[in-house]
């Protein structure tokens, strides 16, 4: 019994997918949301691959320009945030430990992968439901929640880590440190 090949089969295709994807990225998570995408857009755009066609070439080509269309968006987005630490850096100082604290919990957002930061900003900042954080990022609900998800458990991870202030005391050459 022969088996027929079908002219539109992608999982046939997914290793070499998800290998362009991880030497575009270095990163199999990003790897795995650019596959994601890349499929998206070829089953949105079905139509028009040719039969006979090669679809190999036709997918590798389809996830090129997805990373192409996410390195630009993430040089924009980069320039936004830069823009907006500027904003943000001429507002009015709190008191010192608030301070201290609100500047590591600032700088660990914004050391978050873009992806991640833009997420959980859209979401927790801007109050947008999930669904349209996703339409507004043009990503799948799925993807969000995951890069959400990711987000929040490195933010944890950096509370976890961060030391707590237990409240100033003053250290000097007295002898009254310990009292």
């Amino acid at each position: 019994m022969e088996r027929k090949e079908r002219p539109f089969d992608v999982i046939s295709q997914l290793a070499a997918l998800r290998r362009y994807a991880r030497s575009l990225v270095r990163n199999s998570d990003d790897a795995e949301d650019l596959v994601h995408d890349a499929l998206l857009r070829a089953y949105e755009k079905k139509q028009s691959f040719r039969r006979g066609g090669n679809l190999r070439t036709w997918l590798l080509s389809i996830l090129h320009n997805a990373h192409i269309d996410r390195v630009r968006q993430d040089r924009s987005l980069a320039r936004r945030h830069e823009e907006a630490a500027v904003e943000t850096e001429q507002s009015l100082q709190a008191a010192q430990e608030h301070a201290v604290r609100l500047q590591q919990v600032r700088d660990a957002f914004f050391h978050l992968p873009e992806e991640q930061r833009e997420a959980l900003h859209l979401v927790a900042i801007e109050d947008l439901s999930y669904q349209e954080a996703a339409t507004a990022l043009g990503i799948p609900m799925g993807t969000l929640m995951s890069r959400i998800s990711r987000a929040r458990a490195q933010l944890r991870e950096f509370e976890e880590k961060a030391p707590r202030a237990s409240g100033l005391r003053l250290i000097g050459g007295n002898g009254n440190e310990g009292n």
